[in-house]
C-alpha cells in the first residue's frame, strides 16, 4: 500500500502571526527530539520556514506537515502553539540554531510536559540502502503476553532505510509515522501536537518486537508477524443498539448552555449523523475535516451533522469554550453541544440505548425515518491510505442512498 500520494493536510494549518523583530531562528532542518524518559528520545522531524514575515516552525510527519507560527517571545521564550490543540513548544534559542525547552499539553492532567531539544543541520544525511525490507501489512499485538491483548494491524512501507506507515486499531489509527531501519534495529514516530507514539523494535528476521511509548505516561511492549490477510472486528460492528431499543434520543447543552433534545422538529425527516468526539482528539479531527466536506456537499439536499465534545476539561464552560474554538477556528457550520468530560463511561451512561461507547469518535448514522443506519466506532484517517479512500466512498455512497429515500 502507498500512504504516501494523500499530501498534505492543509486542516493542520493556523492563522499567520508576524515577527516584527528580527528572525529569532536560522532557517532549515533540524534534529529534533522528545525526551520521553532518561534512556528514550522520540526523534521529531522539524524544519524552521519563513513566508514573507511569519516565521513556522513545521513538523512533519511522513506527508503531514503541521505549521506552526511562531506566536510570541517572553523574555527569552519562544512560544509555538500548535494549531489544532491545547498544547505548544516553549523553547529558548542558542544562537539562533538550537532549540532547549518543553512540550507542554494543557489537555492532560496536572502540568504535562516533555523536554525538547532541536539543533539545526550543517549537512544533508546520505539515505543508506537497507539490508532489510519491512514493507508490508503486520499482524501486530500490543502487550502480547497479557489476556487483554490488543489486536492491531501495522502498515509498513520502506524506501531506503526510510519507513513510513501507521497502525490501525479497532478505535481509530495512529495517523503519519515514519521512521527508519538501520541493521536490525528500527522506530516509526508521530508528534502532532496532542499525542507523541514511539516504537523502538528489533527484526530478527521473522518478527517485529519492540516497545510501544505514548508520550511520557505509558509504555507497553509489542509484536508482530507478516500477516497480508490479517483484518479486525469490522468497525461497523463494535458500538450498537441494545435490542429493545430502535432509535436514539438524548438530551444535552448547546455550546452556548441551552438545553438541546434529539429528536426534534429541526433534525425530523432529514438524514443525520451524530458524532462523539473531543477536540483533543487527532482521529476525531481527522473526522471532522471528512465532515466538513460531506455536509458542504450534502446539507441543502437533507443532511445534519450533530457533533458532541467530551472534553479534558473540567467545567461546562472550559468545555464549551474548546469545542466553540474548533468550530471558529475551521469555519464548521453543523450543530455542537457539550457532553461533559472526556470520559467513555459518560457517553455511555448518556446513550444509553447503545451497548457501550468504546473510542472517540463514534458516529451513529440515521435515516430519514428516524432509525439508526450504521454505527461506526473510530476512524481511520488520511494516513491509512487506501482504507480511507475507502471508507469515504463507501459513507458516501451511504449518504446518497439515504437522502435518495
Amino acid at each position: 500500500m502507498n500512504v504516501n500520494f494523500l499530501g498534505t493536510l492543509a486542516f493542520l494549518s493556523c492563522i499567520s502571526v508576524s515577527f516584527s523583530q528580527s528572525l529569532p531562528l536560522k532557517t532549515g532542518i533540524y534534529d529534533a527530539a522528545l525526551r520521553l524518559n532518561q534512556t528514550t528520545s522520540l526523534p521529531v522531524h522539524l524544519s524552521i520556514e519563513k513566508k514573507e514575515k511569519t516565521i513556522f516552525a513545521v513538523i512533519h510527519n511522513a506527508e503531514e506537515r503541521i505549521e506552526c507560527v511562531l506566536k510570541e517571545k517572553i523574555g527569552d521564550t519562544l512560544i509555538i502553539p500548535f494549531p489544532n490543540f491545547d498544547s505548544e513548544l516553549r523553547v529558548v534559542a542558542t544562537k539562533k540554531e538550537q532549540l532547549n525547552g518543553f512540550w507542554v499539553n494543557y489537555n492532560k492532567a496536572g502540568y504535562y510536559r516533555i523536554p525538547f531539544t532541536a539543533k539545526r543541520k550543517t549537512s544533508s544525511s546520505k539515505t543508506d540502502q537497507a539490508a532489510v525490507n519491512l514493507s508490508g501489512r503486520w499482524e501486530t499485538y500490543f502487550s502480547p503476553s497479557e489476556t487483554d491483548k490488543e489486536a492491531a494491524v501495522g502498515i509498513i512501507e520502506q524506501k531506503g532505510n526510510e519507513l513510513s506507515g501507521t497502525v490501525l486499531t479497532e478505535t481509530g489509527d495512529y495517523r503519519y509515522l515514519q521512521g527508519t531501519v538501520e541493521g536490525s534495529k528500527f522506530y516509526l514516530a508521530a508528534f502532532d501536537g496532542t499525542h507523541a507514539f514511539l516504537l523502538n523494535g528489533t527484526y530478527d528476521g521473522k518478527t517485529l518486537t519492540g516497545n510501544f511509548f505514548s508520550g511520557k505516561h505509558y509504555q507497553t511492549d509489542f509484536k508482530a508477524t507478516l500477516n497480508p490477510s490479517f483484518e479486525l472486528r469490522h468497525a461497523d460492528s463494535l458500538t450498537y443498539l441494545k435490542e429493545q431499543h430502535s432509535r436514539i434520543n438524548f438530551q444535552l447543552k448547546d455550546i452556548n448552555g441551552g438545553e438541546y433534545s434529539f429528536p426534534n422538529s429541526e433534525t425530523e425527516g432529514k438524514v443525520v449523523i451524530i458524532q462523539i468526539m473531543g477536540t483533543w482528539c487527532p482521529n476525531c479531527m481527522d473526522e471532522t475535516k471528512y465532515y466538513k466536506e460531506l455536509y458542504a456537499k450534502y446539507h441543502t439536499q437533507g443532511l445534519e451533522i450533530i457533533s458532541i465534545g467530551y472534553e479534558a476539561a473540567e467545567t461546562f464552560d472550559e468545555q464549551a469554550e474548546k469545542i466553540k474554538r474548533l468550530k471558529e477556528r475551521h469555519n464548521l457550520d453543523f450543530t455542537f453541544l457539550v457532553g461533559g468530560k472526556a470520559n467513555k463511561t459518560l457517553a455511555s451512561e448518556q446513550f444509553k440505548m447503545l451497548n457501550e461507547v468504546i473510542s472517540f469518535p463514534t458516529s451513529i448514522y440515521i435515516g430519514r425515518d428516524g432509525m439508526v443506519k450504521r454505527i461506526h466506532t473510530g476512524f481511520n484517517g488520511p494516513g491509512t491510505g487506501e482504507y480511507y479512500i475507502e471508507y469515504v466512498e463507501k459513507t458516501n455512497a451511504l449518504i446518497e442512498s439515504l437522502l435518495a429515500q
